[in-house]
C-alpha cells in the first residue's frame, strides 16, 4: 500500500465507496468522511500526512466551501472538488477559496484518478511518498532525509518540523503556530524553542538550510530558491 494518504469527503455513501475503493486499487490510502465537520477533524489530526483531498460540494453539518476555506487555514494541501453543481459562478467561487481541481458529477474515474496523479507531481510526491525540492529528499515513511545525495540524521522533532515546514512550503508562519503545531498545544515551552531547533535544522541541512527563510517579526516559511 502507498504511503500517500487521500482524504475523501461525500455524504453519498455510494459515490464515495465507489470513489475510494477505485484509489485503493491503483494503490493509494484512502480515509473517508461523510461530511465537512468529520473531514477537517480527520484533516486537522492528520494533516502532516495527508498528501490530497476530495471534497463534494454539498455535504451536510459543513459543505465542501466551508470545508475548504478552513483547510486553508492550515495547508496548501491540493483540493479537488467533486460536485453535481456546474454552474461557472460555482466553479469559480471554488477555484476563488483554493480549489486546485474543479470536477463536475457524473465523471469518469480514469480522469478523476489523472487529475489527482498531476496535483501530486505538481506538490512533489511520487508513488512512495517522497517529497523533493531542489535536491532536498524527505521520505516520511522511512523518516529520512537527504540534501544533495547525503542522508542528513535529524532528531524525530526535527524531522516532524522540517515536514510541517514543507506541507506549508509558501507560508510564512508564525513561532507560535509552528509550536503549537509541531509541538500540539499542550506544550508549555516560549517560541525560543522553535528558533533553536531551526538553528540546529539549517546547520545540518547545510546549504539546503536556506530554504528555511526568516520572517522577520513572525517566523519562518519555508520556500525553494534557486
Amino acid at each position: 500500500m502507498s504511503s500517500i494518504k487521500i482524504l475523501i469527503a461525500d455524504d453519498e455513501e455510494r459515490m464515495r465507496r465507489l470513489v475510494a475503493d477505485f484509489l485503493k486499487k491503483q494503490g493509494y490510502t484512502v480515509i473517508e468522511a461523510d461530511n465537512g465537520m468529520q473531514a477537517l477533524k480527520i484533516f486537522i489530526e492528520q494533516k502532516e500526512s495527508i498528501s490530497l483531498v476530495i471534497l463534494d460540494v454539498m455535504m451536510p453539518v459543513m459543505d465542501g466551501w466551508e470545508t475548504l476555506r478552513s483547510i486553508r487555514q492550515y495547508s496548501k494541501v491540493p483540493v479537488i472538488m467533486l460536485t453535481a453543481k456546474s454552474t461557472e459562478a460555482d466553479e469559480l467561487l471554488s477555484f476563488g477559496i483554493g480549489a486546485d481541481e474543479y470536477i463536475t458529477k457524473p465523471f469518469s474515474l480514469m480522469i478523476l484518478l489523472a487529475r489527482v496523479q498531476a496535483l501530486l507531481k505538481r506538490v512533489n510526491i511520487n508513488i512512495n511518498g517522497k517529497k523533493s525540492f531542489d535536491g532536498l529528499e524527505i521520505d516520511p515513511a522511512a523518516h529520512t532525509v537527504h540534501a544533495g545525495g547525503r542522508e542528513i540524521e535529524l532528531t524525530p522533532k526535527e524531522f516532524e518540523l522540517l515536514l510541517y515546514l514543507c506541507d506549508n512550503e509558501g507560508i510564512a508562519l508564525s513561532r507560535e503556530k509552528i509550536l503549537n503545531c509541531v509541538w500540539d498545544y499542550g506544550y508549555f515551552g516560549d517560541a525560543r524553542t522553535v528558533d533553536t531547533h531551526i538553528k540546529k535544522l539549517r546547520l545540518k541541512l547545510g546549504y539546503k538550510g536556506d530554504f528555511i527563510q526568516t520572517i522577520r517579526g513572525l517566523g519562518y516559511k519555508f520556500e525553494v530558491t534557486k
